[in-house]
């Protein structure tokens, strides 16, 4: 047998009430032609001894079985065992939908410029999912092409991380997942972007992504917003755009904007102006910089950089109308800022 054209690398610790289902779903797939690198992270429940039932049937699934190594140790491990050219991530309290690893993979085929693909995917079940995921999740799902992700992964992660397929060897050369206080996957897409590589997104439902109250996003402080705020800030304050001569200017005035912008101002980034529609606000100074109404941009040349760093995804959508009538394009004269 020669090497598969996937591998499939899925760490759990103690999840033996879903793995059965996610199993399931995997080998569901209408490509068949995969490994499952199944990384058990110190179970102390059944989920190794389900997932050993299941290679001793099926020769494509691997239990390894490190110890209690931590999620970024264990999916290191998975890349460096992966034989495919291509990597899938997957949790193992979520479900694939049939075609999803045919579809990625026929995606990256077709793009040979792009290192890595997510998918759409759906929330469930229903009774635990709340508004405020559901919104992310409109978002996420609304961010298809590469072009649209670069604009915008500076707003939130563009991914649901196991929906994601990458190159193996883009991951290898990346030095893989890195160690530290933030969001491991939304560090590597960072990471990733910064080196110039493109990521795109299969427009379809192809993942369902569970949502729990126990999700490791929800209990880890990796994941708390404070986290994403600064590894964001780390990546955009070295941003080229932002170091190419341009005036910047931060829309946002209102305390909780600021906050976030300062975290990038501590970074050596230094804005001459904030912009807001508050009127309150417009003609006065805040931390020493004057407050513009909108058309203040309009006025300016050069253009200004812009950092639009109001979080309300209603509001940031009629800020990119209002930018985009100034002819201001997203992703070369502005970017949204999480």
């Amino acid at each position: 047998m020669g090497d598969p054209a996937v591998s499939i690398v899925l760490p759990f610790r103690d999840e033996a009430a879903f793995l059965p289902e996610c199993l399931a779903s995997i080998r569901a797939q209408t490509l068949d032609d995969w490994e499952l690198l199944a990384i058990d992270d110190g179970s102390a429940d059944a989920s190794p001894e389900i997932v050993s039932r299941l290679a001793r049937e099926d020769a494509r699934v691997r239990l390894v079985r490190p110890g209690r190594v931590g999620l970024v140790a264990a999916l290191n491990l998975g890349i460096a065992e992966s034989r495919a050219p291509l990597v899938a991530r997957m949790d193992a309290d979520d479900v694939m939908l049939p075609e999803r690893l045919a579809a990625q993979r026929d995606y990256l085929d077709a793009h040979p410029d792009v290192a890595l693909c997510g998918t759409q995917v759906e929330l469930f079940p229903a009774d635990e999912v709340r508004g405020g995921y559901l919104e992310y999740v409109r978002w996420q799902n609304a961010c298809v092409r590469p072009e649209e992700i670069a604009a915008n992964l500076y707003v939130e992660s563009p991914f649901a991380h196991p929906s994601v397929m990458a190159r193996t060897a883009v991951l290898r050369a990346a030095g893989g997942y890195a160690e530290g206080p933030f969001p491991e996957d939304y560090e590597l897409w960072l990471r990733l972007h910064a080196a110039g590589q493109r990521m795109g997104k299969v427009p379809r439902v192809l993942l369902r992504w569970r949502e729990r109250g126990a999700r490791t996003s929800r209990v880890d402080t990796r994941y708390a917003r404070e986290a994403f705020d600064r590894v964001r800030a780390d990546h955009l304050a070295r941003d080229p755009r932002l170091h190419a001569g341009r005036e910047i200017a931060v829309w946002g005035a209102g305390r909780r904007s600021r906050l976030r912008a300062r975290l990038l101002m501590e970074r050596g980034i230094s804005p001459v102006t904030w912009i807001d529609i508050d009127p309150d606000k417009i003609g006065h100074r805040v931390w020493g910089l004057p407050v513009h109404a909108p058309e203040w941009l309009a006025g300016r040349d050069p253009r200004p950089f812009v950092l639009v760093y109001v979080n309300n995804h209603g509001a940031r959508d009629l800020i990119d109308a209002r930018l985009g009538e100034m002819g201001y394009v997203a992703g070369e004269d502005w970017l949204g800022v999480g």
